[in-house]
């Protein structure tokens, strides 16, 4: 179908975007596609199922397509593609006309294209989506920051096509300024979290318990209908059941143990420890991807130190999922008060019960447990802690023992469990009413006259440790 009328465009065909625009076309928008790629703008016209979404080659036809006041989506990689295109597209638009950018961009160079979009007169948003490739084409989780009356002009879209839990879309303003793709940054150093707590557990059923294959998918498919149950259980379950067509082994057993990564997970890091929020697990999981290059230093490493006689008990399977669940939810409330500080930090006044809300469909972290945080911000939104509310507090105790004897056996079997061992570490730390920090600000006064304070007593205070 031909026409200047088109509500809505999209710039960036691959993946994401065409399936977004597909999704918007199935509900009755009449949008228009824009790529340099022939070949994407033909799988557009390919995969569409009704006739009102067209492709153009060429971004002044494609502009002209749109109705006025124009509203454009950028899906493109983050960087420097986005300026690129911003510096194309903007001298074609009008005053007035909305530009979002709802690709993983660094919540900074959101900030500085708020301004630079402003200056003219441009209304501009970053939206964060989640739900990779189906979630796109059937409903992502979408956490739009910024411009909030452009997105008031958007929202009827982002309403329709976002994923819907319980009758309500998956999708709400965040806040101002780049608090959309922050609030996405975060979700992305969750995600890294619980990825490489369910690889560490894998990874114990597998090397510590020596399960069979089949037993280990076994587990996961009662795993996926209990309280672990989550889009990333429900994957590592299917994962851990396919077998390519004529083979007689789970194609997993044939992949590399090197995971790649596309940084959002060190941005979640970096900026925690610029804003004082410690992400212990978070981290850690960045690390591993880390340590997974490593493949030829680790197999000289495996020469050259052997693990412990110690055999895993089997009694730990039982233990497992407590184990699994307990650093879970360490992950999450690590996440939450990263957002905490931030929205405190950046004055993005974030709403941490609908950012819950609307990542319980959609997005890559859904799980049930979200309904539990959503619970406990709502019902103090104000919680410093989401380890402080009364009812998690309550779970995480009696999930303890079991992430214990899990985290001794791992240790005591020479099985690596570091992101499990982090989430422990963290919840032990955290109920610490008095830290060793005592002798570390002792020794920065020793070798540096760095000043300590002292308890009961106000003021700072040095000490000539050793007699001139």
């Amino acid at each position: 179908m031909k026409g200047d009328n088109y509500e809505f465009g999209m710039i960036g065909l691959g993946v994401m975007g065409r399936n977004l625009l597909l999704n918007m076309a199935d509900h009755g928008f009449k949008v228009a596609g824009h790529d340099k790629d022939q070949a994407k703008i033909d799988a557009l016209a390919k995969e569409a199922r009704v006739d009102n979404v067209e492709g153009f080659i060429s971004v002044n036809e494609f502009i002209e397509s749109l109705r006025t006041p124009r509203a454009i989506m950028l899906l493109v990689p983050a960087g420097k593609i986005v300026d690129a295109v911003l510096a194309e597209i903007t001298p074609l638009l009008d005053a007035g006309d909305i530009v979002i950018d709802g690709g993983n961009s660094y919540f900074a160079d959101t900030n500085r294209r708020v301004e630079e979009l402003k200056a003219k007169n441009l209304h501009f948003f970053g939206m964060g989506i989640s739900g990779g490739e189906e979630g796109a084409r059937k409903g992502p989780s979408m956490m739009p920051g910024g411009d909030a009356q452009a997105y008031d002009v958007m929202r009827p879209i982002f309403e329709k096509v976002a994923a819907k839990v319980d009758g309500a879309p998956c999708v709400t303003y965040i806040g101002p300024g780049a608090s959309g793709h922050f609030v996405k940054m975060v979700h992305n150093g969750i995600e890294y979290g619980i990825m490489q707590l369910i690889a560490e557990t894998y990874e114990m059923m597998k090397k510590g318990l020596r399960l069979p294959d089949e037993k280990i998918h076994e587990t996961f498919v009662t795993w996926s209908k209990g309280k672990l149950r989550s889009f990333l259980i429900e994957i590592s379950r299917d994962i851990l059941g396919f077998k390519e067509p004529g083979s007689s082994t789970l194609l997993l057993n044939e992949i590399k143990d090197e995971a790649r990564s596309k940084g959002t997970g060190k941005w979640t890091s970096q900026v925690a420890m610029d804003l004082q929020a410690p992400l212990m697990t978070i981290d850690t999981a960045v690390s591993m991807r880390d340590m997974s290059k490593y493949k030829t230093l680790r197999t000289t490493a495996s020469k050259l130190y052997h693990s412990p006689s110690a055999a895993v008990s089997p009694d730990l399977l039982n233990q497992l999922e407590d184990a699994l669940y307990f650093a879970t939810i360490v992950a999450y409330a690590q996440g939450m008060h990263m957002l905490t500080q931030a929205s405190a930090e950046f004055g993005y006044g974030l709403k941490l019960d609908k950012i819950a809300l609307i990542w319980r469909g959609g997005c890559i972290i859904r799980s049930a447990f979200l309904q539990d945080i959503y619970e406990a911000y709502t019902a103090d939104a104000s919680l410093p802690h989401l380890l402080v509310d009364n009812r998690i507090q309550k779970t995480v105790n009696a999930l303890l023992p079991a992430a214990r004897n899990v985290m001794a056996g791992a240790i005591s079997s020479g099985i690596a469990m570091p992101a499990h061992t982090s989430a422990l570490t963290y919840l032990d730390t955290l109920r610490s009413e008095r830290m060793p920090s005592n002798m570390i600000q002792a020794q920065r006064d020793y070798f540096g006259a760095h000043t300590y304070e002292r308890i009961g007593k106000e003021g700072v205070f040095h000490t000539q440790w050793v007699p001139k």
